[in-house]
């Protein structure tokens, strides 16, 4: 039995108890995969990262969920970079400074900036955007508790991954989006059935001005009811709304996680080649809640 240290960090907030809270084991050297499973499950979020040495990249970083191991998680990477940086870990003596993760995505670049109030901003470079297969709308609706009306039928539901494999749905406004009660058997059972991890569904509203879009997240293949602020899916959603021309912007900002309480903003960047979306970046603040320690 060892003992590891271990924090709690909310992401994409600079409030206290918003955002999405993330557990952060920022020395996980000696843990094994049944081990971090266990600790995922212990905390109950929806996710938890495990920080390791690396020799391909300046850290290795593995993410699981209550339930499984996933490649590539937006949220964990905002609490965890935020984390090393509060540990001195990250050198930000100059303002600004690049790191780089190993995945099971691949080694992606991971930017960090402090402002003149001291605040670090941490923008993750994710995995280049790939488009999956075509949803049917109907089984959707059904299953997030709405009427085919509800998702938008100029586009249509598709499977995106910026590194991980998630359904996006748009729908037809922010009411709608406010509606949706979701059946998490019948969602983790069109998981299952088409292979992405979760499903994130979004309006081209939001609740404050300037952001663009306001969305929610569901994952019962993750053990997540509902995921307060999501990064990886964020990066997913907004390749998405750039190849289906729904919005074509270099950069702007969402919103999520109002409807339970925690509200976040995420900020976006795209690069393109035409209609294809060739990088997306996802970036936010952070701020710790609890530091302590765990044995396993």
């Amino acid at each position: 039995m060892a003992e590891y240290q271990i924090k709690i960090v909310d992401a994409f907030t600079t409030e206290r108890f918003a955002g999405n809270p993330c557990g952060v084991v920022t020395r996980a050297d000696g843990l094994d995969d049944a081990q971090m499973q266990r600790i995922a499950r212990e905390m109950n979020l929806s996710e938890t990262a495990f920080v390791f040495p690396s020799k391909v990249a300046t850290f290795k970083v593995r993410f699981f969920t209550p339930r499984a191991e996933i490649p590539l998680a937006g949220h964990p990477t905002i609490a965890t970079m935020h984390a090393l940086a509060e540990e001195g870990r990250i050198d930000l003596s100059g303002g600004s400074t690049r790191v780089t993760q190993e995945l099971k995505a691949g080694v992606l670049p991971v930017d960090l900036a402090r402002d003149a109030d001291g605040l670090v901003r941490v923008t993750m470079t994710q995995a280049k955007p790939t488009f999956g297969a075509i949803l049917e709308r109907k089984p959707l609706a059904e299953a997030l508790g709405l009427e085919l009306a509800d998702l938008r039928a100029d586009v249509p539901p598709q499977v995106v991954s910026t590194g991980t494999q998630q359904a996006m749905v748009p729908l037809v406004s922010l009411d709608a989006l406010r509606r949706v009660r979701p059946n998490l058997s019948r969602l983790g059972e069109l998981e299952s059935a088409n292979g992405y991890f979760g499903t994130h569904v979004f309006a081209l509203e939001a609740i404050q001005a300037p952001h663009r879009a306001h969305s929610r997240h569901f994952s019962a293949k993750g053990g997540i009811a509902e995921d307060p602020v999501t990064g990886s899916a964020t990066g997913g959603m907004s390749a998405y709304l750039w190849k289906h021309g729904l919005l074509r912007e270099p950069r702007y900002s969402v919103e999520q996680g109002h409807p339970i309480g925690r509200p976040g903003v995420v900020g976006v960047e795209v690069e393109a080649d035409g209609a294809e979306p060739t990088t997306v970046r996802i970036a936010g603040n952070a701020i710790t809640v609890l530091r302590g320690a765990i044995e396993a």
